[in-house]
């Protein structure tokens, strides 16, 4: 998509707009694309996995309340850690120097000391927390904490990806996908180049290139791609004008009124090209996409109706799309 657009340069203000197709500035915190998937695929939908319905590679951006009025049951979660570093140190999945067998033995350590559960055990009062406790050691000693382990992924596949954080981080999306997780971001950082922008580019992008196309390839390979969608995308473009003069050393300042996104499976028709900027990409000349456009698509194709209703914990009436208020 060439003609994406909001006009708006701030970073939090950009971020907000993009991931919630809300106009920022309003009295209400409207949930994020993640936040909404997670409602009406993951938790409202009867997801029952162990990994959380929302997850980000590896820390959230940070520019506003990704959960919004939905609340902290909706919140991403952020892993944390370095796939490309062995272990992949998930947040409270995979620790430091204790191996699953350590684990383990904790675990037994555990239930010999639990004198109480063997006193009572008729009783049922303690059940949530055994529960709680069962979840948690299945999330680290399971299939599911196995799931962040891309050392079980061939050689070749991973060097395919990249081995830096943000190919390993495509990886990991993928295997996400694969256990069937409805929202993943990865948080790519790095683009805000004020200065050395093309040194900096000149090191990113062949990441970026390898390791979104070996993504694509590998969710086509698997037959995952037509029920998958992806979805690149920044807050906002940069401007074409390179600033050469001090303090900036040749750097592109934000640029809200023309930019890119890429999407691709999941419904969306391949090989096409969306609205076009002029001939130095300063200004939009056909067919402006506003973030509301693109997310009412990405809705509309995840079976998510824009007229359904966002629960608010004071009961007001707001829907997914602003449209349909």
């Amino acid at each position: 998509i060439r003609g994406m657009t909001h006009g708006n340069n701030g970073h939090e203000t950009a971020s907000y707009m993009v991931q919630t197709g809300r106009p920022s500035g309003g009295r209400l915190v409207y949930p994020g694309a993640g936040a909404v998937v997670s409602l009406f695929k993951g938790y409202g939908a009867g997801y029952t996995g162990l990994i959380p319905p929302y997850v980000v590679l590896t820390e959230p951006q940070g520019r506003f309340s990704e959960a919004g009025f939905l609340g902290s049951r909706h919140k991403p979660f952020a892993t944390g850690g370095d796939p490309a570093k062995t272990p992949f140190q998930v947040e409270g999945v995979v620790a430091e120097g204790i191996s699953a067998e350590r684990q383990q033995s904790r675990r037994d350590l555990l239930r010999q000391l639990n004198t109480l559960g063997r006193r009572l055990p008729g009783d049922t009062t303690l059940k949530p927390f055994y529960d709680a406790e069962d979840q948690a050691y299945e999330l680290i000693l399971g299939d599911a904490g196995k799931l962040f382990d891309l050392s079980r992924e061939p050689d070749e596949l991973r060097d395919r990806y990249g081995r830096n954080t943000f190919g390993q981080s495509c990886l990991m999306a993928r295997r996400l996908v694969e256990k069937g997780v409805p929202y993943v971001t990865i948080n790519y950082k790095g683009w805000d180049t004020h200065k050395q922008h093309f040194p900096t580019m000149r090191r990113k992008l062949p990441e970026l290139d390898r390791g979104f196309a070996t993504l694509l390839a590998d969710l086509a390979e698997r037959g995952l791609l037509d029920s998958t969608i992806v979805w690149w995308s920044g807050e906002f473009g940069r401007t074409p004008r390179v600033q050469w003069e001090a303090p900036w050393n040749g750097g592109r300042n934000h640029h809200g009124r023309v930019f890119s996104a890429v999407v691709a499976g999941g419904g969306f028709k391949g090989g096409q090209v969306v609205g076009a900027s002029n001939a130095t990409g300063e200004e939009l000349v056909d067919r402006p996409v506003y973030p509301v456009d693109l997310l009412g698509t990405i809705y509309e194709l995840l079976g998510i109706d824009g007229n359904a209703r966002l629960p608010h914990p004071e009961g007001l009436d707001l829907r997914v799309m602003p449209a349909a208020e």
